[in-house]
C-alpha cells in the first residue's frame, strides 16, 4: 500500500565520493548510522530551527551546518547526530518532505560525519548547483556523454510538479528573479491545449539557468513544491503531455534535487499530485487508506499537521 512517508530502511541511492571502503561497507554503515543529513535547506535556515524541527524525532547529541568555504555561511545543508538509531529511522521517516522555511528539505542516513564534509562542495565553495538529475530523457537521441554535455552547456531548465492552473505570469514573475527570460514554454495537454503541470524557461546565460536550478527548485508555487532541473534544449513537440489521454504521463520520479518520491495518480478524469513532502491533496483520504499511519513516539510540540484540526475539535 502506497504511502505519504518515506521508508527508514530504504537506502539513499547516492554514494558519497568522499567515503573510502566498499559498496557493502557504505551500506553497512547507514544501516547503523545515528546521523542523518539534511539537504535542500534554504540558505537562511538556522541551526535554531533545525534543532526546534529534529528534536520531535528524538534527543539530539549534534548538529553540524553546512557552510560556504569562502563566505563560512550555510549553504543549504546539514548534519543531525542522534543519540540512538531509532530516534534517526524517525527523523527520515517522519521529517523527510516536511516544509522548513518555504522549502521540503529531504532527509536521509548518512555514514557518520568527518571534519571536512562540513564545507560545500561547488566551485564557489558552496553547494554545487551543476549536479545533474539522473533522469535521461528518451526523446533524446545521442549517447549519455551526449547528453550530459548538453545539459551542462544549457541555458534551459525543466520545471515539474506544477499545478495544472498555474500561468505562464506567474512562472515568468518567480525565474525572472534569476535573471533574464529569453521564452517559456507551457506544457500543455494534447487534447485539450491546456497546462497539465510543466514547462520550459528558456534563459539568456547558462549562469542565470544556475541559479534557477540553485535557489528557485523546491520552492513553493500555487501550494506545490515545484522541481526545477536543467534540460537537455526544447525542440518543437515536447511542449505535449505524454500520458495516454494527452496530459503527463502516469510518472514515479525520484527528483535528485529535491529527493523524495513526487507520485502522480490518475483516477478517472482528475489527477491528485501526491508527494512526501508535507503538500497532501485534498482527496488524500479517497486515495489513501484513512486510518493514516502515525508514530505514538513523535513528538507534537509546535505547529504540528494536526493542530488546526485539534484547535476545531476543542470549540466543538
Amino acid at each position: 500500500m502506497a504511502s505519504l512517508f518515506k521508508d527508514p530502511t530504504k537506502l539513499s541511492a547516492y554514494r558519497d565520493r568522499r567515503f573510502s571502503g566498499s559498496q557493502e561497507d557504505f551500506e553497512r554503515a547507514l544501516l547503523a548510522s545515528i546521523t542523518v543529513y539534511v539537504g535542500n535547506m534554504s540558505f537562511y535556515t538556522t541551526e535554531e530551527q533545525v534543532y526546534e524541527l529534529f528534536s520531535r524525532a528524538g534527543e539530539i547529541k549534534k548538529i553540524i551546518m553546512g557552510l560556504d568555504k569562502n563566505t563560512k555561511t550555510p549553504c543549504g545543508f546539514c548534519f543531525v547526530l542522534f543519540y540512538s538509531r531509532e530516534d534517526a529511522e524517525d527523523a527520515v521517516k517522519y521529517i523527510s518532505g516536511t516544509i522548513l522555511d518555504d522549502r521540503p528539505i529531504r532527509v536521509d542516513f548518512d555514514w557518520g560525519f568527518q571534519e571536512g564534509r562540513q564545507w560545500g562542495r561547488g566551485r564557489s565553495g558552496g553547494q554545487d548547483p551543476t549536479k545533474l538529475s539522473a533522469y535521461r530523457d528518451r526523446r533524446f537521441s545521442g549517447s549519455q556523454e551526449d547528453f550530459e554535455r548538453a545539459l551542462l552547456a544549457s541555458i534551459t531548465v525543466y520545471v515539474g510538479n506544477m499545478s495544472f492552473y498555474t500561468t505562464e505570469e506567474q512562472v515568468y514573475e518567480l525565474f525572472s528573479r534569476a535573471g533574464e527570460i529569453k521564452k517559456i514554454i507551457m506544457g500543455l495537454d494534447k487534447n485539450t491545449k491546456t497546462p497539465c503541470g510543466f514547462c520550459f524557461v528558456l534563459f539568456y546565460s547558462r549562469e542565470d539557468a544556475e541559479d534557477a536550478v540553485k535557489y528557485i527548485s523546491g520552492t513553493i508555487l500555487d501550494d506545490r513544491p515545484i522541481r526545477v532541473d536543467f534540460d537537455w534544449g526544447f525542440q518543437e513537440g515536447r511542449q505535449w503531455g505524454r500520458g495516454r489521454s494527452g496530459g503527463q504521463m502516469v510518472d514515479m520520479v525520484e527528483a535528485m534535487v529535491m529527493g523524495d518520491l513526487i507520485v502522480e495518480i490518475t483516477i478517472g478524469s482528475d489527477t491528485e499530485m501526491m508527494t512526501a513532502m508535507g503538500m497532501r491533496p485534498q482527496r488524500e483520504s479517497q486515495i489513501m487508506n484513512p486510518g493514516e499511519e502515525k508514530n505514538p513516539r513523535f513528538r507534537e510540540s509546535g505547529d504540528s499537521d494536526d493542530d488546526e484540526e485539534d484547535d476545531r475539535k476543542r470549540r466543538s
